[in-house]
């Protein structure tokens, strides 16, 4: 059997997300296994900047496409403009290119469609085509959000600040040390072989990478010295105020990063137990842990909505990392086209029946932090806020160093903080001891 191109291989992964329901990043790994590291950088890149402009893509693609366009065609065009328009590739490439791929999928009648097609989008000055009038079409269309949530940030943020994060790719892969691994010895590597990296602003020891260094492919990730997390999800570990000794639940633990993390702020002293939902998501966590060297941790398979009487008034720090829309996360763009406004809500209801029974789990004087990777007023603060006004025995409690910047708790934005778009909220538990 003839080996199939790297665009072709971009073509089925795409086609997976936009036409098959899959998730990018479950497709990619799927499709990269064994893959040189050259071609996988090269298929992640041209997926994942064909997700993030897609509306923008099929704005351009439907200006020159009259008619029904059959998804494969509709596939290959995206894949064409997508290097034409945001990866810079010269016009000639993307026609030849673009052909190549026609004939490659079995429909080499249509050669002549997408050569046509492909070479008057590239003769042509694409930034004179017309976007709607209407501010929340033209955002939409132009940065490829749903416009019920540009209707939404627009009412909270006004319309300069969410152009302004809408437009904001600044955020690379965020990588750091554990333990015993520092992070003075992960710089100390990065110098040494001229990689270009930042240090975050809000946790020293995220390691944000521009580019030169495929932390996944390199020993030290392997044997567990490195993983990969973002910032925004250390300040939320950094949130829990967590110390030696502690006993905590991480109440929807997968894939484990956090737990981990949690656990190296606690000096791999004390417990941590580990609940998530999904079996196979339960051997994500134990893989993860696994990899780092984790031992202070039991995985287990439970629902955080379902009250559990062996662990009430059990833990010291509960963390409620809710499952989100994940609009938040820019690497997750696939999840901007898969959520409805409708899904929102009943995000919501499971993220306030999670929270409500985790409360349960929280000793007298302990913590529950409550968080999500999202910018979306009614799964963060409007939950926070619900919750407090049914639950009398909790209080807010952020600490000094955590800008209290909404109605309740702090929510990172991407252009403000060079962060993944996050929530997070520290809750206290009243002491029974007056």
């Amino acid at each position: 059997m003839k080996k199939s191109s790297t665009r072709r291989i971009a073509l089925n992964v795409l086609m997976d997300v936009t036409d098959r329901g899959k998730y990018a990043g479950l497709a990619l790994k799927d499709a990269l296994f064994g893959m040189e590291s050259s071609d996988a950088a090269f298929i992640s890149a041209l997926v994942y900047e064909t997700l993030s402009s897609l509306k923008y893509v099929d704005f351009i693609i439907s200006s020159f496409a009259r008619g029904s366009v059959k998804p494969v065609i509709r596939a290959i065009l995206r894949l064409g403009v997508c290097q034409f328009v945001l990866m810079n590739a010269p016009a000639h490439v993307v026609c030849s290119e673009s052909v190549k791929l026609t004939e490659e999928v079995g429909k080499a009648a249509l050669k002549g469609y997408v050569n046509g097609v492909m070479r008057n989008i590239c003769a042509s000055d694409l930034e004179k085509l017309p976007l709607p009038n209407d501010t929340i079409s033209r955002l939409s269309i132009r940065y490829s959000y749903p416009e019920f949530l540009v209707r939404e940030y627009i009412e909270l943020y006004g319309e300069e600040f969410t152009k302004d994060m809408l437009a904001y790719d600044g955020i690379g892969m965020t990588i750091r040390a554990q333990s015993p691994y520092t992070t003075e010895e992960l710089t100390a590597l990065l110098d040494e072989r001229g990689i270009y990296y930042t240090q975050g602003k809000l946790v020293p020891d995220a390691i944000k990478l521009k580019r030169g260094f495929d932390p996944m492919r390199d020993e030290r990730f392997i044997n567990g010295q490195l993983t990969v997390q973002s910032e925004s999800a250390m300040l939320v570990c950094k949130l829990c105020g967590t110390h030696p000794g502690m006993l905590v639940l991480d109440a929807c633990a997968a894939p484990g990063g956090k737990t981990a993390y949690l656990s190296m702020l606690m000096g791999n002293t004390g417990h941590i137990d580990a609940l998530e939902l999904y079996e196979h998501r339960v051997k994500l966590i134990e893989n993860t842990l696994s990899r780092l060297h984790v031992a202070n941790v039991s995985v287990m398979s439970g629902d955080a909505s379902v009250f559990d009487p062996e662990k009430c008034d059990k833990y010291d720090v509960v963390l409620v990392d809710a499952p989100c829309s994940g609009f938040g996360v820019t690497h997750k763009m696939d999840a901007r086209y898969k959520k409805t406004s409708e899904d929102i809500d009943e995000l919501c209801k499971i993220q306030f029946d999670i929270l409500s029974n985790c409360g349960r789990y929280v000793k007298p004087g302990g913590a529950l932090i409550y968080s999500t990777c999202t910018i979306s007023r009614r799964e963060n603060e409007h939950v926070a806020e619900l919750f407090l006004k049914t639950h009398d025995g909790f209080y807010v409690d952020m600490p000094d160093e955590f800008a209290n910047n909404g109605s309740i708790g702090m929510q990172l934005f991407p252009h403000v903080h060079d962060t993944d778009g996050f929530y997070m909220v520290r809750f206290k538990r009243a002491s029974d001891i007056l």
